[in-house]
């Protein structure tokens, strides 16, 4: 039986800025005594959930992380051609179990009316709007919400169903811990395995419309930070758990992890893309499938790789670290499988497919 899955994945990306931190240069991390280029684990996630790959394998068992439920219902009653204020105060009395909602004269910066958001980002799953959207018409056609606050909670918000994201990543309501869902997946921040120096590109904009008896200078002047590097990203997917979030669906687990892996293998940080065109596929992936106590292979980068092929070094790296991790603990996981895009045609090369058909079979 398998409780983990891990993989281990080694991407490379030519001169981009994925990832931004408050500077608006890439993001960085010191390992190994040297700097490295680092996309966080939150740009990540993102990138996979809202992958068209993942979207395709779960269809419409997903999650929205929104401000915004409340406006939803409230146009959604309106729609309905509810009075605007009754409309305005059910929306405010629903998405208030999902979150502190804002004070009911909240206005934005162009002065729209904000009253029905929730204060945080909340995570609501599709059963939960559709639960919603539900109770916002029995309370328009004069019915009440449940006195008691627990019953609310009780009536809206749900420990397991069939959001993959949620059921993967997690959620935390502060107001109502009971409805909490413990991320299934844990995804590390991804590095290079070697030395990144980020290097500064001066650019020029120029006026279209400017006439040639004017100066010659740019319309805009500008800098930006890049880097590229081959990154490693270690997951950790406890297999029991996600079942569990999603409600004991067999199927739907399999769905989840095989929309994770494909999101993983394929989809990029969307930082600067119009100006680097940064979209890259795995070129490594390892997956290995057990019970034995997961462990990262980040190690095998504490020095920093060399040479004229970053790529192969990574692998023969990790490889290596993986066999004398057996040699020194025994043996890590029950099952394995590589995909090394590099490696060669024919036999040699395992595909996307195989590897998902691997991690998703127990």
């Amino acid at each position: 039986m398998t409780k983990f899955i891990q993989a281990h994945v080694l991407t490379v990306y030519a001169p981009s800025n994925l990832n931004r931190d408050d500077t608006g240069r890439p993001k960085c991390a010191q390992f190994g005594g040297v700097n490295r280029l680092r996309i966080s684990s939150q740009a990540l996630k993102r990138a996979i959930r809202t992958s068209d790959a993942f979207k395709a394998r779960v269809g419409n068992n997903r999650g929205e992380r929104t401000q915004r439920l409340g406006e939803a219902i409230r146009q959604h009653l309106t729609g309905k051609n509810v009075e605007a204020e009754k409309a305005k105060t059910i929306a405010r009395d629903i998405a208030g179990v999902f979150g502190k909602i804002k004070d009911a004269k909240a206005e934005d910066k162009e002065k729209r009316d904000i009253s029905t958001y929730i204060e945080q980002l909340a995570f609501v799953s599709a059963d939960e709007r559709a639960e919603a959207m539900a109770w916002a018409d029995r309370l328009a056609a004069g019915e009440s919400l449940p006195e008691k606050a627990q019953d609310r909670v009780a009536a809206l918000l749900k420990q397991a169903d069939g959001a993959t994201d949620i059921a993967m990543f997690g959620r935390m309501l502060a107001d109502n811990p009971e409805f909490n869902r413990e991320a299934a997946v844990q995804i590390a921040h991804a590095i290079t395995t070697h030395r990144v120096d980020v290097e500064d590109d001066f650019y020029t904009a120029v006026d279209d419309l400017k006439r040639p008896a004017e100066d010659a200078g740019a319309g805009f002047i500008g800098e930006l930070g890049f880097g590229s590097g081959v990154f490693y990203v270690y997951v950790c997917i406890d297999r029991e758990l996600l079942k569990n979030n999603l409600a004991g669906d067999e199927a739907l687990t399999q769905q989840s992890i095989a929309a994770l892996l494909e999101g993983l293998a394929k989809s990029s940080p969307t930082g600067k893309q119009a100006s680097f065109a940064s979209r890259a596929h795995a070129s490594y992936m390892r997956i290995e499938k057990g019970t034995q106590q997961p462990r990262s292979l980040a190690a095998a980068f504490l020095k920093p790789v060399r040479g004229e092929d970053l790529l192969e070094g990574s692998v023969k790296n990790l490889e290596t670290l993986a066999v004398k991790m057996n040699e020194a603990y025994g043996r890590c996981f029950e099952h394995e499988l590589a995909m090394n895009v590099a490696a060669g045609a024919g036999e040699k090369t395992v595909s996307l497919e195989a590897l998902i058909d691997f991690a998703t079979t127990e």
